[in-house]
């Protein structure tokens, strides 16, 4: 699950990305999005057919032509989930969420308002979903950062004291812009202009696959509601 209580943060950005990464390297992928605003949705709708497959599901729509539980299943052969979350969540709807997901990712900007924001959407992440009684992974992902710069030098501080893992800091380049709009990820692009980009994205996905939980055959980052027929090993 990609969240933040705050709009901009780059939530759709991480959730494509990921979801391109992992269709990329061969996983059944499934982009979940729940956000009214659609942008994943859009994201998709833009992706070219000679591309790795995503399957994609608008969970924000209500469909009058077919059953919650069928809108909402996944193929049978899924190994990757990832759910694009709407900012401003009350308690109720965060913690419902957050019950269905085993790994949580929380981007943010290195902006003042930015960090005062996140700051608070953490404790309540934490106390309204009780993440850390629940054993969810939770990690924080710094997005359309320029390093040394004092803003950023903030953010740095501010992530140390929450005592949580730091695992990625992706820079703010056209890059992702360019990725978007063709449907895309960063993974996916062409020539050496995008390799640095490609390059931050290692220590993400290295904490992702290093934290997968051993027995199951479907790793997910989101929630896995009624309907997704799911099997576990272990």
């Amino acid at each position: 699950m990609v969240v933040n209580s705050k709009g901009g943060c780059g939530k759709t950005t991480l959730t494509t990305n990921l979801a391109s990464y992992y269709a990329a390297h061969g996983h059944t992928t499934v982009l979940m999005d729940h956000d009214p605003q659609g942008s994943s949705t859009r994201w998709l709708s833009q992706r070219p057919v000679e591309r790795p497959r995503i399957h994609g599901i608008a969970a924000y729509q209500m469909r009058p032509d077919m059953t919650r539980s069928f809108q909402m299943k996944l193929p049978p052969d899924t190994t990757r989930v990832i759910i694009d979350v709407p900012s401003g969540l009350n308690d109720l709807k965060l913690a419902e969420h957050a019950r269905q997901a085993d790994t949580i990712l929380v981007p943010v900007l290195p902006s003042p308002i930015d960090i005062h924001a996140s700051a608070h959407f953490i404790q309540a992440l934490l106390l309204a979903a009780r993440v850390r009684s629940k054993n969810i992974r939770l990690a924080v992902v710094a997005n359309r950062v320029r390093e040394h710069t004092e803003v950023f030098h903030k953010l740095e501080r501010f992530l140390a004291t929450l005592k949580l893992p730091f695992v990625a800091k992706f820079r703010d380049t056209q890059n992702y812009i360019r990725a978007a709009q063709d449907g895309i990820g960063i993974f996916e692009m062409t020539g050496a202009a995008a390799q640095r980009d490609r390059e931050q994205w290692s220590s993400l996905t290295a904490w992702l696959d290093r934290n997968e939980a051993p027995g199951r055959e479907v790793v997910f980052l989101g929630d896995h509601r009624a309907g997704h027929s799911l099997r576990e090993t272990g």
